[in-house]
């Protein structure tokens, strides 16, 4: 991939187009993840490869591609997520299980949407994106240890609702 970033960087449209190519799932899943709305989701999608594009030159270590992307749409993700704040919805959000993700994980996916948001997108990168602490405290800005508790709490948090939700359906199938 570092050869790839640095022809993308020299000006390779292509290079770049095949990068963005490689890396979309990753993407989706991150902002799905985290708005939980798929038009929110084509619009931080839209606005960070525009951003990369437009700042692919300032990039000065090409084998952090990917934890660079996924920062410019965490950035993007949470400007999406004040502006929310700002406006009354009219309607509710749509639930997590109506929106179209890759079924390849699609109960994890789930599952991981009814934690908090402090937890689920620390789970997201390290579990789906195979991202290291190291990376997710560069990517969230913030310091390896707390990724570590926030890691611990998110796994424990989600034991409880997997528990619950399975607690559930046998007393459901015994009914």
């Amino acid at each position: 991939m570092v050869n790839l970033v640095k022809r993308a960087q020299a000006g390779d449209q292509d290079a770049f187009i095949q990068l963005i190519e490689e890396n979309k799932q990753a993407l989706y899943k991150v902002a799905v993840s985290m708005l939980k709305n798929d038009a929110d989701v084509a619009d931080v999608i839209q606005d960070t490869i525009l951003s990369s594009y437009e700042n692919l030159r300032g990039l000065r270590e090409p084998k952090y591609f990917k934890t660079w992307l996924t920062r410019i749409l965490i950035n993007h993700c949470n400007r999406i997520l004040k502006e929310r704040q700002k406006v009354v919805p009219m309607k509710e959000q749509l639930e997590a299980g109506e929106m179209e993700v890759d079924t390849s994980g699609r109960e994890f996916l789930r599952l991981l949407n009814k934690l908090e948001d402090q937890y689920r997108i620390v789970l997201l990168l390290y579990y789906v994106e195979g991202f290291s602490i190291k990376e997710i405290g560069t990517i969230l800005e913030m310091n390896e240890n707390t990724v570590k508790t926030r890691l611990s709490r998110g796994r424990a948090s989600f034991k409880k609702v997997y528990l619950k939700e399975n607690t559930v359906s046998i007393y459901r199938m015994e009914g």
